[in-house]
């Protein structure tokens, strides 16, 4: 059935629009943008969207599935209802599972349950059916994602991984360098998370003022910027195109932006909590804050967003992390790293950085849709006429509370639980 939205805001990153239009979306396929749409044929729905917001779908660089291994964290058909209901058209799982995704059976097997699970599921968001998002998988680097012995990285990309990485900071640069020899006539992205972890020993949040207040062991900015740098030296010395995953301090945006600035093939993303919270929330011990990188002072909040803004830093990552309850009810530095975000990402950020006129919607959706995509060697179509519909329609008013029966992801560690959000995904088209 064809579809027209009617008074819709257009926010169009490809484009560089933002305005407000009907769109007739049928057959997949975007049939017509314009300013007032009448011909259309009997049977199209016509939906009232004044208020909305219709983007290209979003794009997810890297979050974690529980499934294989820990499905009671989350299942990889639990992983895509969350995405679904959280706008994404894509989404990329790490290979952190276990077993961990090192061979190309694995691969197989996850993509041929993805495309079952999209067969049998749909989701229901307000009330429109969502299609599953396309599942994209990083392929691991190293056996066992153990940054000891490189797998068949050959025989991986032969299987179709979106990309090659750990997810896991490497020990041994002897070994980075040898991968990016590897890697390089594969032509597929490659990621890496710079962080020390001789520096960071057991620290659990960013060295500071805060930290000595919270009485919590400290990590340096250290350990993340000497071996960006390091990394960024092999880059150079190389040159396959790297990607710097979890970037988390004031720091590190300059130390990329000058690599930018001299030619060096990089992209660089952040994640979306490191936007919106810094060290003074972890007054509250909650575990979810609980983080890996750590959240930053509030001078890398500011420069992290103004990377976002200028494009140094090109993309926002959910690093979506589920854990169960269990495993996140213990002291703040046992409990293990790590918080969901798939549902929340799109309505904080919104409510926090666009509401503000901090950023502006497009600076915002460019971040979350185009730019991952890119990273990633993809392209998102711009919302015109003869474009596939790979679409997200948000309402940024719509009140709603963080509960379980709310989220469709199985887990619930997020220091928003409990509380009521504003904004919300209706429907997307993939």
């Amino acid at each position: 059935m064809a579809e027209l939205l009617q008074k819709v805001r257009v926010i169009d990153p490809v484009s560089k629009i933002d305005e407000l239009f009907d769109v007739l979306i049928a057959d997949g396929y975007i049939k017509e943008v314009a300013s007032h749409i009448v011909d259309i044929h009997s049977d199209t729905q016509i939906r009232d969207c004044q208020g909305f917001v219709l983007g290209p779908g979003l794009v997810d660089l890297y979050s974690h599935s529980g499934e294989p291994g820990f499905e009671e964290r989350e299942t990889l058909l639990s992983f895509l209802q969350a995405a679904a209901a959280g706008g994404f058209t894509r989404v990329s799982i790490l290979p952190d599972t276990f077993p961990a995704i090192d061979n190309p059976a694995l691969v197989a097997q996850l993509q041929q349950k993805r495309s079952v699970e999209t067969r049998k599921k749909k989701i229901n968001l307000s009330p429109p059916a969502s299609p599953l998002p396309l599942l994209q998988i990083w392929g691991a680097i190293t056996l066992d994602v153990a940054g000891k012995q490189m797998t068949e990285l050959a025989d991986l990309a032969s299987a179709g991984v979106i990309g090659f990485s750990d997810g896991k900071p490497f020990e041994n640069l002897a070994l980075v360098r040898r991968v990016l020899e590897y890697l390089q006539p594969l032509g597929k992205p490659v990621a890496f998370w710079a962080s020390d972890r001789q520096l960071t020993a057991n620290g659990v949040m960013r060295e500071g003022p805060d930290a000595l207040r919270f009485g919590l062991p400290p990590i340096p900015a250290s350990a993340e910027t000497t071996a960006i740098a390091a990394l960024l030296e092999l880059v150079a010395a190389i040159g396959t195109p790297v990607h710097i995953m979890r970037v988390s301090t004031s720091r590190s945006v300059e130390l990329i932006a000058s690599a930018k600035a001299a030619g060096l093939p990089i992209t660089a993303s952040t994640t979306w909590m490191h936007l919106l919270l810094d060290t003074k929330a972890v007054k509250s011990y909650n575990t979810s804050l609980h983080l890996d990188p750590p959240l930053g002072n509030p001078s890398d909040v500011a420069a992290l967003r103004a990377g976002v803004r200028s494009g140094v830093i090109d993309a926002i990552a959910i690093d979506h992390t589920p854990y169960s309850y269990e495993e996140k009810v213990q002291a703040f530095a046992e409990a293990p790293p790590g918080a969901i975000g798939l549902e929340l990402a799109l309505p904080l950020l919104w409510q926090y950085l666009v509401e503000t006129e901090e950023f502006t919607a497009l600076e915002l959706w460019r971040a979350l849709s185009t730019s991952p995509a890119e990273c990633l060697g993809q392209e998102v179509s711009a919302i015109l006429p003869h474009q596939p519909a790979e679409l997200t329609l948000f309402d940024p008013q719509q009140i709603w509370k963080v509960e379980r029966k709310s989220l469709y992801t199985l887990s619930q560690n997020t220091p928003w639980l409990g509380q009521q959000l504003k904004g919300h995904v209706v429907q997307t088209w993939c």
